[in-house]
């Protein structure tokens, strides 16, 4: 972390005690611990979410929770949280996290493919976060951008993908490939307006007009 980095995270507000211990054990029991959203990027989704007030939240790609807990913040009273992750061996230790927080009764954690999960899933989604495997980022979207509402917002995480979204691409690089497929595809979707925030990996915010 640079100085800037420490800067930041020293004038941002402090992880919960929960979000504190997850953070922890993300880094010491798991492994690639980098792909947690961490501190100041989860309290920026929190915000995010708290703008939106959104009754109804996907995320693609739970990872170990962090990022679920800091979307969850934003929800309405009545507000749900549906979480979708591939990987099984992670379920057996994301999902205490979620059933010890405030949030048990709103996070809904699903274990499997999302393009197969989501079209079983309601219609008016008012928030989505794309954080899973880079190289299907296009197929996430194609699959959720018609059951999100008018007005409502797609974030997708690592947009930037170490910046090798603006060097040569290598011919069995599949996850740039991914990624720049979905930046362009998207930024040229007359169905959403976009911004690319450089925060961390880069973080796509969408919104469907």
């Amino acid at each position: 972390m640079n100085s800037i980095e420490k800067y930041i995270s020293a004038h941002t507000q402090a992880e919960s005690e929960l979000l504190q211990k997850l953070n922890r054990e993300t880094h010491a029991k798991i492994l690639m611990p980098r792909m947690l959203s961490g501190h100041v990027q989860g309290k920026i989704l929190e915000m995010i979410s708290k703008m939106i007030n959104p009754d109804y939240i996907i995320e693609i790609g739970t990872y170990t929770g962090y990022s679920a807990l800091c979307l969850a913040q934003g929800l309405s009273e009545k507000g749900q949280l549906h979480t979708i992750e591939i990987n099984d061996e992670l379920e057996r230790f994301t999902r205490p996290f979620f059933e010890n927080s405030e949030f048990a009764e709103k996070i809904n954690f699903h274990i499997g493919d999302a393009i197969k999960i989501i079209p079983n899933l309601k219609n008016d989604i008012d928030l989505v976060f794309i954080d899973a495997d880079k190289r299907n980022y296009l197929a996430y979207y194609k699959v959720v951008i018609e059951k999100v509402k008018k007005g409502g917002f797609i974030l997708a995480d690592n947009v930037l993908w170490g910046n090798k979204v603006i060097q040569k691409l290598e011919n069995n690089d599949l996850y740039t490939k991914g990624i720049l497929e979905f930046n362009k595809f998207v930024h040229e979707d007359p169905r959403v307006e976009n911004v690319i925030l450089p925060i961390r990996d880069g973080i796509m915010i969408l919104r469907k007009v």
